[in-house]
């Protein structure tokens, strides 16, 4: 998972954008991948010029002609409740089921919580545990989720990457925290939130697979039984029907550029204030800056496990939650050219393999 410095706390050595040839590329730096492609010469290609993002607005923010260039520091879109870092530390044990005991509830005296103990157990739905049974408690120190919190909020406040929150506790889709749920924190998290704008900056990173995983707010379920919040299965990776989302020449194609850089998209040429339109229909999952080096980002999900990104727009007309159709209008751009991506099942692939031949 490629990621980046957060705003509004950045790194001035973050930096989305490659210079090859007396051009500008949006890039995106990988380390030891491989990917095809070739990038053509258009001495006509305007620079793009890096400037340093504002935090988003919130969800409630006006809906039209949101200018993301003008946004001033307010708290993003994932920062629905601040997170106090006040993990527990649990230490590694046995524990002998008892009559009467529910993996809920040996999940609260253990403080390792019931996803946990599941998953260190190989227990599946319906997670019965039988008396004189024996758990392994996997120690380590455990964060309890509270309304509101996102896990992107989460990772930061103990400087650490939300992938990393997710491979540690083996979340899968659709990435929805329960209130009360305990998430383990990877080995590298810290014991306490970095003090300083500049520490949080150096300590924490994001990327669209991070918004697209941890940006929703924990959710209070009403279970049944005390089992834990069963899986859902990721949606069937269906055919996809895109259309262009900018009309313009290609003047940055998918895949490496060099020196370790990648492009995860394409860039389309690009008039000031010329429409960007949707490429399939689908709902709007974040607007906004958080992500430097992409400028104002529009992400939109479709069926079939896809995502859609936009960045260097520079007037929204949509806000996160709005459902949209193929075609609709989703802003405006600027001078810069558009950075366009596709993902699916959440990895980046050629759009122009995907779009229609023109």
């Amino acid at each position: 998972m490629v990621s980046f410095l957060l705003s509004p706390e950045r790194s001035k050595a973050a930096s989305f954008y490659g210079v090859r040839g007396g051009r500008t590329f949006g890039a995106t730096v990988i380390a030891a991948v491989a990917l095809g492609g070739c990038i053509p010469r258009i001495a006509s290609a305007p620079p793009a010029t890096i400037v340093p993002s504002p935090t988003i607005p919130t969800a409630d923010a006006p809906r039209l002609d949101l200018d993301l260039s003008k946004l001033s520091d307010t708290p993003t879109a994932w920062e629905v409740r601040p997170v106090a870092a006040a993990a527990v530390e649990v230490a590694a044990a046995r524990y002998v089921v008892k009559a009467g005991d529910t993996l809920r509830g040996i999940g609260e005296a253990t403080g390792a919580g019931s996803d946990a103990i599941a998953h260190a157990n190989g227990l599946i739905a319906p997670f019965v545990v039988k008396a004189g049974q024996v758990l392994t408690i996997s120690g380590g120190r455990y964060h309890r989720v509270r309304e509101g919190e996102t896990g992107i909020a989460i990772a930061r406040a103990y400087g650490t990457a939300w992938g990393g929150v997710v491979t540690a506790n083996a979340l899968a889709e659709p990435f929805v925290l329960r209130v009360g749920q305990r998430l383990v924190l990877p080995g590298n998290a810290a014991a306490t939130a970095p003090v300083t704008p500049e520490a949080r900056a150096a300590a924490f990173q994001i990327g669209i697979d991070d918004l697209v995983t941890g940006s929703e707010p924990a959710r209070t379920i009403v279970a049944t039984t005390a089992t834990p919040t069963p899986v859902t299965a990721p949606t069937t990776l269906a055919p996809a029907r895109f259309v262009w989302p900018l009309n313009g020449a290609i003047v940055s194609r998918f895949g490496r550029i060099g020196n370790g850089r990648a492009n995860q998209g394409i860039d389309i040429a690009a008039t000031d204030g010329a429409r960007i339109s949707a490429a399939s229909a689908g709902t709007v999952a974040y607007v906004g800056t958080g992500v430097p080096g992409y400028g104002g980002l529009v992400l939109v999900r479709h069926d079939g496990n896809w995502i859609s990104a936009y960045g260097r727009v520079a007037n929204a007309s949509v806000i996160k939650g709005e459902t949209v159709r193929s075609g609709q209008t989703l802003g405006k751009s600027g001078i810069e050219p558009l950075h366009f991506e596709l993902r699916r099942a959440r990895v980046p692939v050629d759009p122009v393999k995907y779009l229609p031949t023109r």
